[in-house]
Parts: C-alpha cells; structure tokens; sequence
C-alpha cells in the first residue's frame, strides 16, 4: 500500500488456492509434468511452513521464498532447509525406486531441481533477517524445521504419487548425465588445448627434418647416455630424449596421474601425439622410437 501524497494506490495479490493456486500461476505457459501442484504444510513450535512445488519439462529452477508474507529475494535458512529436505528425500526416492541404477552419475540437488518452480512462505515469530536489503532470513533453527517438515511430507507424495515421480527421477537421470557429459567434454578439452600448448622440452635435441616417415627419436635414460647419443646421431633425421630419474610406471597408475607426471610431459611433448581421447597418431612427430635404457627396474620402467 502507497499512501504518499498523489500517489496513492493500493494492490492486492489474491489467489483462492493458496500457494498451490500460485505455482499454477507461474507455471501455467510450461509444460507440466504433474497433473497439480505437491503440497506440503507442517509446522513446530510458532513456526510455519508452507511449500508447493511443481516440476515442468523445462530446464530452469524457480523458487521464490517469504517469510511472514515478505519476499526474501536473496532466500536463507528456510530456503536451505527446503534444499535439504528435497536432496534427501528424493534421494531416498530414487534408491528405493525400480529405476536401473547402471551407470547412473550421482544425482545431486541440481539434478533434482531441473524444471521445479517451488513457493516456500514461513510463518516466523522474531524473524531475523541479514544484509542491508533485509532480504535473506538468518534465523539458523529454521534449516532444520524446513528441512524436516519437507523431508516427510514429500516421501508422503512420493508414496501416492509413483508415476509421476518416476517421471521426476528420470529427468533427474537425464540431467544428471547431460551435467556428466558436459563435465568430461570440458575436461577433454581442457586436456586437449594443455598437451597442444606444450612446449617442445628443453632436453631435447631434436633433429633437422620435418617429415616424419625419416624422423627417429632415441629415448635414453640420463643426461650421460644422452650426451654420448647426441654426439654419434645423425643430426638430420635422428633426435635424442634423455630421461631422468625414476620412471613411473603406468600399467598400475591411473591416467591423470600420467598426463601430470613431470617425467613423462617430455615425452607426450616430444611425440606430438596427445594422450587418451585425444590421441591422435597421425600427428606423431617421429615414426620411429627408440628406447636405450640399462637392464635393470629403471630401464624396464621407461
């Protein structure tokens, strides 16, 4: 209500439902998964809690939170209770469904709340709220009232409502496995982009030709073999590579620990070739390697 002088005007925000009538709303141009808005009410001691959700085919989350019928913009402890008991309870959901649960990824609260438009409004009677906007509840006992008065009414719904719940899950899987594929595909390039950045190493001499079919490159264990090669090569087509140190031994090491080992970056560098999914051989530098090491762990190493 504005009561400054000439700008008077009074507005009223009505829905006959309630919050379920107000999801609706906000929902009414998506595509809906359920047939009507969950709704979930409970309360402890003089707090409140009112929740209704509802999940479309969209992609988006929307939840909007009050706490005595304000707006908290910037949500708080009502909001992280309803996270909780969300991630919980479907969770639980999803482990005691009949869902296949083969090469899943783990489903997180993201997964979850792919396309929910929730409403969470708390009943509080000293809220206090953080920040200059005042927008953001800081009462810490209202996590764990939300959380638990969530957590049980939703395995409520979820017990009436298997179908559409299955349907919820699945969405969840699919997000979960686009947010997967995602994941390794900036991890794939990441990798990429690092291995055809790196520099040639400082160590080795490499040799005049550029056509690889006639290149060779000798990889030679210590600073000593490789001075003894590097004087009796053929500098045009031959290179030498000397390695240093004990050599990891990559049968029994997982691949992020190869592609980070500073005695093996030499030797992917010198190759050319990339590592795992961006293994290339036709960009292979030398067509022919040669190893030179001693007769002992080291040599059997390298």
């Amino acid at each position: 209500e504005d009561k400054r002088l000439g700008k008077e005007r009074l507005l009223e925000f009505y829905f006959e439902g309630g919050i379920k009538a107000f999801v609706d709303y906000i929902t009414h141009n998506n595509k809906n998964i359920q047939s009507e808005p969950y709704f979930i009410e409970g309360s402890y001691d003089d707090v409140i809690v009112s929740v209704g959700l509802k999940w479309t085919e969209g992609y988006s989350e929307n939840i909007l939170s009050f706490v005595n019928n304000i707006n908290t913009r910037e949500g708080g402890t009502h909001v992280s209770g309803f996270r909780h008991g969300l991630l919980k309870a479907m969770s639980e959901a999803f482990r005691e469904s009949k869902i296949s649960k083969k090469d899943i990824p783990n489903l997180t609260l993201d997964d979850f709340k792919e396309g929910l438009t929730a409403v969470i409004s708390v009943k509080v009677p000293e809220p206090q709220f953080e920040g200059q906007t005042k927008a953001k509840l800081g009462n810490s006992y209202i996590k764990k009232i939300v959380e638990g008065i969530v957590y049980d009414g939703l395995l409520k719904i979820i017990g009436d409502n298997l179908l559409e719940i299955d349907i919820i899950l699945n969405k969840a899987i699919r997000a979960a496995r686009a947010r997967e594929a995602a994941r390794k595909a900036r991890e794939s390039e990441r990798k990429k982009s690092a291995f055809e950045s790196l520099a040639l190493p400082g160590k080795l001499a490499d040799c005049a030709s550029k056509n690889p079919v006639e290149r060779e490159i000798y990889i030679v264990e210590g600073d000593s073999a490789g001075g003894s090669a590097k004087m009796g090569r053929n500098r045009f087509f031959q290179a030498i590579l000397p390695l240093w140190g004990k050599m990891l031994n990559v049968e029994k090491t997982k691949e992020d620990k190869v592609i980070t080992n500073d005695k093996l970056i030499p030797i992917i560098a010198s190759l050319g070739v990339g590592v795992g999914k961006n293994f290339y051989i036709d960009k292979l530098r030398y067509h022919k390697i040669i190893i030179m090491a001693d007769a002992d762990v080291d040599g059997s190493h390298i």
